[in-house]
């Protein structure tokens, strides 16, 4: 490095497919929704993040809200490029005179095809990454938890994001078993939309959705300090007359009991392939749980009660991979599991 090292510069990024943080210096300096606006005419990029999610759903013909990334793996490749060389630009607000080189971290779904993890490196080095190195999400959500991964013991994580579930059991710096399932946040959002159209008769957008579950989302139909009814506006499906519906979290247990009920399959699973050394560890520890999807009420309490293991929500969880991904950055030359 010597003389040169001030003019690299080293981020983390936890690229969702809802949120996108950057950390930098082990603070996260950009947490923005992962999202785009686009001229339709010219392509140029008009706003992203915030800006570009006030506008989703609301656009006229010609701007396009594009979010570049579905399922967890890059769907739109420029728009995914401008997105990431955008959130840069964002730390870098005051020095214009030079682009220092980049050395970064990204994570990715461990379940990504080879194909996936091409895209996601070349975005990355479009947008100006010299270094790139890529890390499980699983892995770095459990260095953000605080798990001692290379430890010779078993760990359980299950991080739920926006568009993929990932679970994984991590011993001695690797992942030994995992399975990465396309049921998350975005999921249910889209059960939320589709129950809202087939019980009430009422028409809604994505961000309502979002609304409703982040206010009246919930796993079990009875839960400790339930939250009050949300009232949704919206028209009617038959009549275009506009309505307002109360909805409960009882009738949302009840619309996302499909999904959830996948996500507990898939950790079945997971725990199906583990070794019984291992098993023993994870039965004593717990599992944890990562990613904006551990906030849902009642998800810990309903997955303990079903799988008979204890299930933590890790603190902080909307940050707990984007921290791991931090750590993984500062000792890229100790940790062994990073890809190049």
């Amino acid at each position: 490095m010597g003389i040169f090292s001030f003019l690299t510069q080293e981020i983390a990024i936890d690229l969702g497919t809802a949120n996108t943080i950057i950390i930098h210096n082990d603070k996260i300096v950009v947490d923005e929704p992962s999202i785009v606006a686009v001229d339709r005419n010219t392509g140029k990029l008009i706003a992203i993040g915030e800006k570009a999610r006030q506008m989703h759903g609301k656009t006229h013909e010609n701007i396009r809200t594009v979010r570049p990334l579905r399922d967890g793996v890059i769907a739109d490749f420029n728009a995914a490029e401008q997105m990431i060389r955008g959130m840069i630009k964002m730390i870098n607000k005051g020095s214009s005179l030079f682009a220092p080189t980049l050395k970064m971290v990204v994570c990715i779904p461990s379940g990504s095809t080879e194909v996936e993890i091409r895209a996601v490196r070349d975005s990355s080095e479009h947008a100006g990454g010299r270094d790139v190195y890529l890390i499980y999400e699983p892995m770095a959500a459990a260095i953000g938890i605080g798990l001692d991964v290379e430890a010779p013991e078993g760990c359980m994580v299950v991080d739920i994001g926006g568009g993929t579930t990932e679970i994984a059991v991590i011993a001695l710096g690797g992942i030994v078993c995992n399975k990465s399932i396309r049921t998350a946040g975005d999921g249910f959002t889209l059960d939320i939309q589709s129950y809202m159209r087939h019980q009430h008769n009422i028409k809604i957008g994505e961000r309502t959705a979002e609304e409703i579950k982040l206010n009246v989302g919930a796993a079990l139909p009875s839960i400790e300090e339930p939250p009050a009814d949300y009232i949704v506006r919206g028209p009617n499906l038959m009549t275009a007359m506009p309505v307002e519906i109360p909805v409960s979290y009882q009738e949302i247990s009840h619309c996302l009991d499909k999904s959830i009920s996948k996500v507990e399959t898939a950790i079945l699973s997971v725990l199906e392939q583990t070794p019984p050394e291992l098993y023993a560890d994870i039965v004593a520890k717990g599992v944890f749980l990562a990613g904006g999807g551990a906030l849902l009420r009642g998800l810990s309490k309903r997955l303990s009660d079903k799988i008979s293991i204890p299930f933590h929500v890790a603190e902080d969880p909307l940050h707990a991979v984007a921290r791991g991904t931090g750590v993984a950055l500062k000792n890229s030359d100790k940790f062994s599991f990073l890809m190049r």
